[in-house]
């Protein structure tokens, strides 16, 4: 036979007595790399001409890029489309040719080129440039900091909670959960670039690296 300790159930942590935060922990940090996608559109009434047209200038551009020092592993298709191109006279469509695109996803490890990058492959035939986005190679050391900072911001706000009700806080979580990271802005631009114009500044700002975690905190009267 089974005998409960009397007292046993008192020292068990009420299941209601607890406080619920969400903690936030937010850091800035400089990128230090960034990608950009630089394309090639040709167009022709015969699509053996589009492609071929389109490779020459595709290799051109990769080629250019590669002598800027960008490693042939940087530099990756990121979109292949051959779309037919049409006319339209009185609702009627007419068969005008293809069109081909070729983008690429070029990855930077000095920010310091970027606008060079971007020059170079316009002068070398890209007519096609966008989505240019900044990060750090160091994300998940600065995310460990953000999260440092989103579970003492939650252990602030429970602590600021148990002072005004007038209760005895448990210092210890008894459940954490993290949330999910983000980092923001993630700079994109969406540009065009004139062949002959100098090379563009894009300045990337700040990333903002956040954390968040939901944290349970038992409590219990004073003096009981």
């Amino acid at each position: 036979m089974h005998i409960q300790n009397p007292g046993y159930r008192n020292n068990l942590p009420q299941r209601n007595n607890v406080i619920k935060v969400k903690g936030e922990g937010e850091i800035a940090v400089q990128p230090d790399t960034a990608s950009v996608n630089l394309g090639v559109v040709t167009e022709g009434k015969e699509l053996i001409d589009a492609q071929q047209q389109n490779s020459i200038v595709g290799n051109k551009v990769i080629d250019s890029l590669i002598a800027l020092g960008i490693d042939r592993n940087q530099i990756q298709t990121f979109d292949y489309r051959i779309e037919p191109n049409y006319d339209y006279d009185q609702g009627k469509q007419i068969f005008r040719g293809y069109k081909v695109t070729h983008i690429l996803e070029v990855k930077i490890d000095d920010l310091s080129i970027l606008g060079k990058v971007v020059d170079t492959a316009v002068q070398n035939g890209a007519n096609y440039v966008a989505n240019v986005q900044f990060t750090t190679r160091y994300k998940e050391t600065y995310y460990q900091q953000a999260l440092v900072m989103a579970l003492n911001n939650a252990s602030s706000k429970a602590k600021t909670i148990a002072n005004t009700i007038r209760v005895t806080l448990n210092p210890t979580p008894i459940l954490v959960t993290e949330g999910i990271d983000v980092i923001q802005p993630f700079e994109s631009h969406q540009v065009a670039f004139a062949k002959g114009a100098s090379s563009p500044q894009i300045l990337p700002g700040q990333l903002q690296i956040k954390a968040s975690v939901a944290a349970v905190y038992n409590y219990h009267p004073i003096g009981g």
